[in-house]
């Protein structure tokens, strides 16, 4: 019981605080104090629960929104930092702590944890609860792309693509990060062309003004590169590497190779996840037409005549032209693969469903 009588002396400066601000009463202050010895013995007992963490927890953090309303009903001066400013949150980051540190093996409280970070703003704890959790679980994608999300959302894309060429290097066979992988880059195309249209810098490889600053992250990049990039260059090849996996990627940022993928990935699948996140994302027609027509090439040198291959590559033709789309689709089908294949009646059939 030492170490819950440690943390109730940890608390008294806090409580104290609060009680002289006004925000909390005698009364409240004695609850919390009895409330918080009750969760800090559940924690030391010999068999804790990751159930009394998380309940401990979403106490901490309902007294912070409490007390967060408070001091915006009460309208304090604003006056130097105090202990009560910030130690409820230091408190929620210490019971996340002493979880992850009892249940390591547990993805889904480490994710909790970088959220209830990154949603309190502690920047430079989420990249080290990150890092922390990807050595432990460098085989869950999810944390990957969690991670290079935190990076891009603090304006470090090279950061966020190393992360992602990392965990394709160690996962090849996970559809989501290629995924995601390709939704980062279509949006870090969208995000250069609306900063070089305020800066008015040309994308079509024409002559720039002589003396035109470029920020850090265009670097030195040339005209002519920059056309490549809002062409989606970058997009093309990580399309190719997920197909062929057997080609390198060579980017304007990037140093590092992506390797082989294994043959463990299943391919149409990849492909066709590929092409709805290029169909869905808010691009422009001429890019999004690019980079389609791209797959379905991709598709054709990778895959060939594969029954699977060839409906997908026919579905082109849909969506466009509607009736006469169908129809372009059906014969190329049947051409290929025959009337009596399969993957020709499973596809008839789903026609038929959808338009009756």
């Amino acid at each position: 019981m030492e170490r819950v009588q440690f943390q109730q002396e940890q608390m008294l400066n806090e409580l104290k605080d609060l009680v002289e601000k006004n925000l909390f009463t005698d009364k409240e202050a004695k609850q919390i104090m009895k409330q918080r010895t009750i969760y800090e013995t559940a924690l030391v007992r010999r068999v804790a629960r990751k159930a009394d963490f998380l309940r401990y927890a979403a106490y901490e953090m309902s007294l912070e929104q409490l007390r967060r309303k408070r001091v915006e009903r009460l309208k304090l001066k604003p006056a130097p930092a105090s202990i009560s400013d910030y130690a409820l949150v230091k408190r929620q980051f210490e019971i996340f702590e002493r979880a992850v540190r009892k249940f390591k093996s547990d993805v889904g409280l480490w994710v909790q944890y970088i959220q209830v970070a990154k949603r309190e703003g502690a920047r430079s704890l989420v990249g080290r609860i990150t890092a922390r959790a990807l050595q432990m679980h460098p085989n869950n994608p999810s944390l990957f792309i969690l991670a290079a999300s935190h990076e891009l959302d603090h304006h470090s894309p090279s950061a966020a693509r190393t992360l992602m060429q990392r965990g394709i290097r160690l996962n090849p066979e996970s559809i989501d990060l290629w995924k995601e992988y390709v939704k980062m880059e279509l949006g870090y195309i969208e995000s250069l062309r609306r900063r070089w249209e305020v800066l008015g810098i040309k994308t079509s490889g024409e002559e720039e003004t002589e003396g035109r600053e470029e920020t850090e992250e265009e670097g030195n990049v040339g005209a002519d590169a920059r056309r490549k990039v809002m062409e989606g260059e970058i997009v093309a090849q990580v399309i190719s590497s997920a197909g062929q996996g057997m080609n390198d990627i060579s980017l304007v940022e990037m140093n590092r190779l992506i390797k082989k993928l294994t043959t463990a990935i299943p391919r149409v699948e990849l492909f066709e996840s590929i092409k709805d996140v290029i169909s869905e994302f808010p691009t422009t027609a001429d890019l999004r037409k690019r980079l389609l027509c791209h797959l379905y090439d991709e598709v054709h040198k990778v895959l060939g005549n594969e029954p699977k291959a060839v409906v997908f590559r026919a579905s082109r033709f849909i969506g466009t032209e509607g009736v006469v789309g169908i129809e372009k689709a059906l014969k190329e089908i049947e051409e290929i693969i025959g009337k009596g294949s399969l993957e020709y009646k499973i596809f008839i059939k789903e026609w038929i469903h959808k338009i009756t």
